[in-house]
């Protein structure tokens, strides 16, 4: 099969229109149809239903879905093992929408700088599909707040990441911060816990978000308060463009690499992994903020 029908497939599921599709695969319109009817006539099935101008996958067109990326994604693994530029070895490795602007992206730097002999490819997913891609071997490592706990999974701690309450405005008590324009980040069921425990009277949040660099924008650019990383707000709170509310406790989580067990790659993913140099000094940010 022509690994192209598959990427044609998926990128009209992914648009929802064979227009757009066309355009992303600089194609015209009537070759992205006739590729899906060549899938759909070696599969035998109807990948798709057309009605008017919507677009929906048939029952048959969803169970396709997962083996469509796995074979892309297996077949972009196997070209870059095979021909990388030339380089020795590879290492695919994913991270949580969470952890890269917070703790990955620096990593990532420092391991391309101190082996810059290895490809690699970064990817970015939520935990759930981050362990399907482990298991299937599409990634060597990946990077998430709460991993799962398998037999076939090694878990390894990496950066404990010190959450602390910022504020746009000084001189403000956690009690006003929270009841304010506040903005919940999502960093977890563990968070969301904690959270509630620490501040069990504190209003529903008006805004909810699911990365702190959102947060951090909407902070800077309108105002208001959210629990975000040490690290990330170091900067601004020295600044004095935020201030840490004094009175919030830390709460702190842990990133954790989960790769396999009985991984080929192992000494390769140890190597990485020792890059990671991932702490600030809480004492005397607060000070500062």
């Amino acid at each position: 099969m022509d690994i192209e029908l598959l990427r044609t497939f998926l990128e009209v599921n992914r648009t929802r229109h064979f227009g757009e599709a066309a355009g992303h695969l600089h194609l015209t319109q009537a070759a992205v149809s006739a590729r899906i009817k060549q899938l759909e006539s070696i599969l035998g099935v109807k990948l798709f239903d057309r009605v008017r101008r919507d677009i929906q996958l048939t029952p048959e067109g969803h169970r396709l879905l997962r083996y469509a990326d796995l074979l892309l994604s297996g077949w972009r693994k196997a070209r870059q093992d095979v021909s990388a530029g030339g380089a020795a070895e590879q290492l695919a490795i994913g991270g949580s929408v969470r952890l890269w602007d917070v703790a990955l992206q620096e990593w990532f730097v420092s391991v391309r700088r101190a082996m810059p002999e290895v490809a690699m490819i970064a990817e970015c997913h939520t935990p759930d599909l981050l362990t399907r891609r482990l298991l299937d071997g599409l990634l060597d490592v990946a990077f998430m707040l709460e991993p799962a706990q398998l037999e076939v999974l090694h878990v390894r701690k990496v950066a404990l990441v010190q959450l602390v309450l910022v504020s746009s405005e000084a001189e403000i008590d956690s009690e006003a911060a929270l009841n304010g324009e506040y903005l919940m980040v999502d960093w977890g069921l563990a968070h969301a816990v904690e959270h509630r425990r620490l501040f069990p009277d504190a209003p529903e949040p008006h805004i909810r978000v699911g990365q702190a660099g959102i947060a951090l924008t909407h902070l800077s650019s309108i105002g208001g308060s959210a629990y975000l990383p040490a690290r990330m707000v170091a900067d601004e709170v020295t600044a004095g463009r935020l201030h840490i509310v004094q009175d919030a406790p830390t709460i702190e989580r842990t990133a954790y690499a989960v790769y396999a067990v009985r991984s080929a790659k192992a000494a390769l993913i140890k190597a990485a992994l020792s890059q990671f140099e991932y702490q600030v000094d809480l004492g005397e940010l607060r000070e500062n903020g």
